[in-house]
């Protein structure tokens, strides 16, 4: 398999190309068809492409080797990414429903039937450009890329709105009019409460929120499986990106020499990084081992 920055790479590459397709296609198509929310959805997909090349920029910086400025690497710029990404649909969104509620009021010939086109393959492209990225995102730890994973996921239900509202304006023009504007009025709903959601989700990674606690009990199950530890006291993780920095504390043998807590550290610190391969490094501290050792109120224990 690829490493994770070059696979990221590549799926944001394709998310530009296939975006830019579905944007031209539906503004063109759209104005044709004198249909606001096929428009609307138009302009949506023209931000994935801005998104998914922020993604592309953020994957090429973190893909950088640590220096001096940066020893813990450049992985915060990947996650940064996925936060702009947020603001860039929350901003959209706002656009798209002006845009829509512009002319709202305008007595106009209904659209044509046709505007239906670009949307169902839209819908089609998207859900798999959405799966993908939720699939590999989740895989190599990227929150741009689950990010414009749900962006991608946007798409599918600003479809289905503007669908719905094209239906009714063809279905019945004099009753149903503004029902295209509406649409697109509601597909700019859609985008802005997904880029609230996807600002919250970033925001909690840049702000060392720690990782689920099934993972947290991956890295215990890892430090544990070197003979000679006794128990975890405490584990915390932070995100840099791709991968996630440990800081541990370990019992272990209160007879044991200062070399012996060493060795034994050394080990455990390997022994996780090569059983989880998205842990970038790991901080020991040695305890001594106490069978009443008090809980911390700082202990995250089993």
């Amino acid at each position: 398999m690829a490493d994770p920055v070059t696979l990221g790479k590549r799926v944001a590459l394709v998310s530009v190309g296939v975006s830019a397709s579905l944007a031209v296609t539906k503004i063109i198509i759209g104005l044709m068809a004198g249909s606001t929310s096929v428009v609307a959805d138009g302009l949506e997909s023209a931000g994935d492409v801005v998104a998914s090349g922020v993604v592309l920029f953020g994957f090429i910086i973190a893909g950088r080797p640590p220096d001096e400025k940066h020893p813990y690497g450049h992985g915060r710029y990947e996650t940064l990414t996925g936060l702009i990404v947020g603001m860039i649909l929350f901003a959209g969104g706002i656009g798209i429903c002006y845009r829509s509620l512009q002319n709202v009021g305008a007595v106009h010939a209904p659209p044509a039937l046709y505007g239906i086109w670009p949307l169902l393959a839209s819908m089609v492209l998207k859900a798999f450009l959405s799966a993908a990225k939720f699939r590999i995102g989740r895989r190599i730890f990227s929150s741009a890329l689950i990010a414009d994973g749900w962006n991608d996921f946007v798409d599918i239900l600003s479809a289905a709105a503007a669908i719905t509202a094209l239906g009714l304006t063809i279905a019945d023009p004099s009753r149903f009019l503004a029902a295209d504007h509406y649409g697109g009025f509601a597909v700019g709903l859609i985008v802005m409460f997904t880029g609230i959601r996807v600002s919250k989700e970033t925001s909690d990674r840049l702000t060392d929120a720690m990782p689920e606690r099934e993972l947290v009990q991956q890295i215990r199950k890892a430090a544990k499986s070197v003979p000679g530890v006794k128990d975890v006291e405490k584990c915390f993780a932070r995100n840099s990106g791709l991968k996630y920095y440990v800081d541990l504390h370990l019992e272990v043998d209160p007879e044991m020499s200062v070399k012996q807590s060493h060795e034994l550290a050394t080990e455990v610190r390997f022994a996780i990084r090569h059983q989880l391969q998205w842990v970038a490094d790991v901080l020991v501290h040695v305890e001594p081992w106490t069978d009443a050792a008090e809980d911390s109120p700082l202990a995250n224990r089993k």
